[in-house]
């Protein structure tokens, strides 16, 4: 007995340590045990030991591999059966590289051949794989679900960059959604439809019918795609929702040897000008896959603008498309035209590398030219890009980039630009490219040539400008002319592109040689230096300084902000004999002393135009010339400019003070404010005021002048002293003193007057004296005369009128009245005297000859209407 209790409990050790001792022992033997089954050269290999719970197996870390190289790793998998089997996997990861190792089996095969039977095999299971990732093209991984029974198959995947809701009955797949995310920030590709598969999986859907509603890039608005076929033909229609035209229509054939496109259309009207063209391409060996296909097909494209019709043609193949190394000649050849310009392509390329990074290098004589005309006066005459070598991948642009431009505008002249430089890996933000470009022109307004030359980089987020020199070798306008202006660079110019911390800087320079202008007058060799500071070329704050010798420095800073330049600029407070070189010799004129500054804010912007605001200062002013001596001049000058209209005076008039002006007259207190617009208008008018000067012993006045002038501007004279009047003249003929005062209505925009009944007076007595001489030999030339000529030998005026006209013809007509006492050798008599006299006096102030034009008039007019004699002679009334 005890024998048989023994046996019992080592058969009870037997089966329950042997399944303990299999599951620790699983990572030993199951991979042994696979390989019975798995083909030769592969295997299988558990990295960590499985596990089983009560309800599930666990296996954290399953590796296939073929021969050195591991084709697929599964990680975390777990296998329950709540109702039905079910495996889930935190990850699985292939590597499509792999496949190629795999060993060929030439022995006949017993597996299942018809979907049918396939599909009966398939147990009742749940699927998912958290993420599957298929290298090499990682970007594409996501989560996959799979729900399978014998009837039914169900698939879901969800990435990043796809998703698909599809099911299978029997040989009827339903794709309920297809998504691809194939560009960044645009909405995704997506389709669904109806299909019929094949008996046998191994071909093409045999029926079927595709709808799908995207949108594409640089499309306005939905489009539509309709593809359906039957056995070996079909047809696929893309239709844009506003348009009757199909954007695509492409009817097509497949065989078991080819896919074949013939004749297809394509229309694509939003690209600035309408495209289209025909389409034809063939696949052979498409059942072989794709790195074994052979590709070959032509695309033509059609342009039209003001230049006429355009055609070319992209040639492509014979090659191959693959995952992994493509390897396709294109070429694009013709013309293509858009509104005046012309562009014409030899574009040779060759397509290579794989899906996830292409590469396309243009071959050895590669060229795009354009001519034409840009705007209505800018004309191409020929820009040249050679793209030899120049290669595009996804990390960007590498090799050679060269430009070559001709161009002339009808009124400012032609030019010559050109640009080479070196890119790696580059585009926007990203690589680097380094660059030189140099050129030269005429500037016709000017009479000027022009040359440039500079060096500059893109290295990753950083523009820098490294090296400018651009110049006139002169500018010439009218009678100015400016020697040799130059802009060159004192630091580089850099623009840093970040997106937190953006930065724009760099200084400039500015030198031009002497100014010169009409006359002898000059501006001296002159430099502007400023600096640029900001966040990128349109919004950056500037600073500088202008000086021209003496000159200045005016001192400027201000802003542009990409759509409006501030500033502001000061003119420091200086001599005014500093501008001693702008005064032309032929004036001699002599600065003397004085004192300048200034203040200017200003504005310009595209639709406002320029606008500036400020004030000038000029301060005990003394100018010498050989005619006058100025001195004590104040002019203040506060302005607005807008609109090409001046505001003089804002907050309060342009204010001019002379102390004194030295001449034939000195003139002294001289007075005037100025207020208002220019050009004047009713709304806006223009005012002279309180305009005063003492001169020839007496003062002139005037209240205000308005223009537009609707009332005469009344010219007061009060007491000037005839004496210093007749002093300043100095006419020889006659002499006169006393005062006399006067108004003269006064019209600058009157259709016919300058002067409308304007009058003088004398308040007080005054006395006229002919010369002897001139009595003398108007007594002998004309012996009527002569009696009432000796009576005007000397004379006391005790009242007199003069009324005074002076039209815009410059003819001046005065009658005078004048009553008086003559004395003559002891005798007396009263003079009546009536005076017109009709003279041009534009002729006069050219001749200043006020003698003898008196003269001439004595000989022609003068007559006594009575005369009285001394007391105790006896005398005759003459007439």
């Amino acid at each position: 007995m005890k024998g048989k209790y023994k046996a019992a409990i080592a058969l009870v050790l037997l089966f329950v340590l042997l399944p303990l001792t299999l599951l620790m022992t699983l990572a030993q033997w199951v991979p042994t045990l696979a390989g019975i089954w798995l083909p030769a050269g592969t295997r299988i290999a558990l990295e960590e030991r499985p596990r089983f719970t009560r309800h599930s197996l666990n296996i954290p870390d399953l590796r296939y591999w073929v021969d050195d190289c591991q084709l697929a790793w599964l990680q975390n998998a777990e296998l329950t059966r709540p109702s039905r089997w079910q495996l889930h996997a935190g990850a699985l990861t292939i590597n499509s590289a792999c496949l190629n190792k795999l060993p060929a089996n030439n022995t006949p095969s017993t597996a299942p051949r018809t979907l049918s039977e396939w599909q009966a095999m398939l147990p009742y299971t749940w699927l998912t794989v958290d993420r599957l990732t298929v290298s090499p093209w990682q970007s594409w991984s996501g989560k996959l679900s799979l729900a399978l029974t014998p009837d039914i198959q169900q698939l879901s995947y969800n990435g990043e960059r796809v998703q698909l809701e599809a099911r299978l009955h029997g040989q009827a797949l339903n794709v309920n959604r297809l998504a691809l995310h194939l560009f960044d920030n645009q909405p995704p590709f997506t389709l669904g439809g109806e299909f019929t598969l094949p008996a046998v999986p191994d071909g093409w859907p045999v029926n079927g019918h595709m709808q799908s509603t995207l949108t594409l890039p640089q499309q306005p608005g939905l489009v539509d795609v309709d593809m359906e076929w039957r056995e070996n033909e079909g047809q696929t229609i893309v239709m844009s929702r506003d348009s009757s035209d199909p954007l695509l229509d492409l009817p097509w054939q497949v065989t078991g040897e080819q896919l074949a496109i013939s004749d297809g259309r394509w229309n694509w009207p939003y690209a600035g000008f309408p495209l289209s063209g025909r389409v034809g391409l063939k696949i052979d060996n498409w059942q072989q896959g794709l790195d074994k296909a052979q590709i070959s097909g032509r695309l033509n494209v059609l342009t039209q603008g003001e230049a006429g019709k355009g055609n070319a043609v992209l040639t492509i193949g014979p090659g191959r498309l693959s995952m992994t190394d493509s390897a396709m000649p294109l070429q694009l050849t013709g013309e293509a035209k858009q509104g005046d310009l012309v562009f014409y392509a030899v574009l040779p390329a060759q397509l290579s590398g794989s899906f996830d990074d292409p590469q396309l290098a243009f071959t050895p004589g590669a060229l795009l030219r354009s001519r034409g005309r840009v705007i209505d006066s800018l004309n191409i005459d020929e820009v040249r890009w050679p793209l030899a070598g120049v290669k595009l991948t996804r990390q960007g642009i590498d090799g050679r980039l060269q430009a070559i431009l001709r161009a002339h505008e009808n009124v400012m002249g032609d030019f010559r630009l050109h640009l080479d430089g070196q890119a790696q890996d580059f585009l926007p933000d990203n690589g680097e490219w380094r660059w030189r470009y140099w050129g030269d022109g005429h500037f016709t307004p000017m009479n000027a040539r022009w040359d440039v030359a500079g060096r500059g980089e893109w290295q990753d987020n950083t523009i820098t400008l490294t090296d400018l020199s651009t110049g006139f070798d002169q500018l010439q306008y009218g009678t100015m002319q400016i020697s040799a202006p130059r802009l060159v660079l004192d630091a580089p110019v850099k623009w840093v592109r970040d997106e937190e911390k953006p930065q724009f800087s760099g200084a400039l320079t500015l030198d031009a040689g002497q100014t010169t202008f009409s006359g002898g007058s000059h501006l001296p060799a002159s430099q502007l230096k400023f600096s640029v500071d900001g966040t990128n070329p349109t919004d950056f704050q500037f600073k500088g300084a202008l000086s021209a010798d003496a000159i200045g420095p005016v001192q400027v800073n201000g802003r542009w902000d990409g759509e409006r330049l501030r500033g502001q600029a000061w003119w420091p407070r200086q001599s005014l004999s500093v501008f001693q070189p702008l005064i032309p010799p032929d004036w001699k004129m002599k600065l003397l002393n004085g004192s300048l500054y200034a203040q200017v804010a200003f504005s310009a912007a595209a639709g406002q135009g320029f606008e500036a605001g400020g004030h000038g200062v000029l301060k005990s002013g003394s100018v010498w010339t050989p005619d006058n001596e100025i001195s004590g001049v104040d002019f203040v000058l506060p302005f607005r400019y807008r609109n090409a209209a001046w505001q003089l005076g804002t907050r309060r008039p342009v204010s001019l003070r002379i102390g004194e002006i030295v001449n034939q007259v000195t003139a002294k207190n001289i007075t005037a404010d100025l207020q208002g617009a220019w050009p004047w208008s009713e709304e806006n008018p223009l005012i002279l005021s309180d305009v005063s000067v003492d001169v020839l012993g007496g003062k002139v006045t005037m209240q205000q002048l308005r223009m537009p002038q609707h009332d005469p501007a009344l010219v007061r004279i009060n007491h000037i002293s005839s004496s210093e009047l007749i002093s300043a003249v100095n006419p020889k003929q006659f002499a006169l003193s006393g005062p006399f005062d006067g108004a003269l209505p006064l019209w600058l925009d009157n259709p016919q007057w300058i002067i409308k009944d304007g009058w003088l007076h004398n308040p007080g007595p005054m006395t006229l004296r002919i010369d002897k001489d001139t009595a003398d030999a108007v007594v002998k030339d004309n012996m009527a005369a002569g009696a009432a000529i000796n009576w005007l030998r000397y004379m006391e005026i005790s009242r007199s009128w003069t009324k005074i006209d002076l039209d815009n013809l410059g003819v001046l007509k005065m009658q005078a009245a004048i009553r008086g006492t003559s004395y003559v050798e002891g005798k007396s008599s009263t003079v009546n005297l009536n005076y017109t006299h009709e003279e041009n006096v534009f002729t006069l102030w050219r001749s200043l000859r006020f003698g003898d034009n008196l003269q001439s008039w004595l000989e022609q007019h003068a007559a006594l209407p009575q005369v009285r004699c001394a007391k105790g002679e006896k005398c005759e009334e003459k007439q």
